[in-house]
């Protein structure tokens, strides 16, 4: 069925492209054509390959700041009431604004390019983690207390299990936030990469480079969904329907 709806969508692009020629609308075969063209030429691996990494970086940053952060706000009821405001107000700066300020503050490189991402994505992270930490059930708390577990063992047996639902939202939702954040990081300030292209070809009114090098990027970004995040997610519930 998924296929059979991919299928769908491109015979209808097709036909519109075809009834409506325009430069600024080109068919699937043009923007295959490019596709090819550019990959061929080395420039469009080594700019996505440029704009993954800098998802990567942001991603796992974001992840494990923001996981820490909402562990001890949800556990720590006074600090909560303290930093929330400050949640808030991150929460609602636009991300526009804590890029052009990390440009500005740290200069056009490579590191505020990527802190500047994982800071707009941490308050999403943040308010999802302190909501399973609020949500842990005191029970296995008593449990790992009853029998003297270590702080890692709680990690591993305790924590992580009950708020692996919750990190696999702060996840699912982080990955298609950052990469779109990391495309206007790249065409605000940086000299490489899939956002740095687009401009480029929004300069030239070059709309088949545009879709190739967007397209190009959701593909992968739908092959780690399907490929590495479905599995991973299925692996780590796998204890809950034992459970069950």
């Amino acid at each position: 069925m998924v296929v059979l709806s991919f299928v769908v969508l491109l015979v209808v692009w097709h036909l519109a492209a075809t009834l409506w020629p325009s430069r600024s609308f080109p068919a699937p075969l043009l923007v295959l054509r490019t596709f090819l063209s550019e990959t061929a030429s080395g420039d469009l691996p080594y700019h996505l390959a440029i704009t993954l990494w800098r998802v990567a970086a942001s991603f796992f940053l974001a992840m494990i700041i923001g996981s820490v952060i909402g562990v001890l706000l949800g556990s720590h009821r006074r600090a909560d009431q303290f930093f929330n405001p400050w949640l808030i107000l991150f929460l609602n700066i636009p991300a526009l604004v804590i890029i052009v300020l990390a440009y500005i503050w740290f200069g056009l490189n490579e590191a505020a390019a990527i802190g500047a991402v994982a800071v707009n994505k941490i308050p999403n992270v943040v308010v999802t983690i302190r909501e399973g930490t609020r949500a842990l059930d005191p029970r296995y708390a008593e449990m790992a207390h009853v029998y003297r577990l270590g702080a890692l063992d709680r990690l591993r047996h305790i924590l992580l299990p009950q708020l692996q639902p919750y990190i696999a939202a702060a996840s699912r939702s982080g990955v298609s936030l950052i990469w779109k954040i990391v495309l206007v990081v790249e065409l605000l300030g940086r000299s490489n990469g899939i956002g740095f292209q687009i401009n480029l070809f929004f300069q030239l009114f070059d709309v088949a480079a545009i879709l190739a090098y967007t397209l190009a990027f959701v593909v992968v970004m739908l092959f780690i969904e399907l490929v590495v995040v479905q599995p991973l997610e299925h692996t780590s519930t796998r204890w809950r329907r034992r459970a069950a």
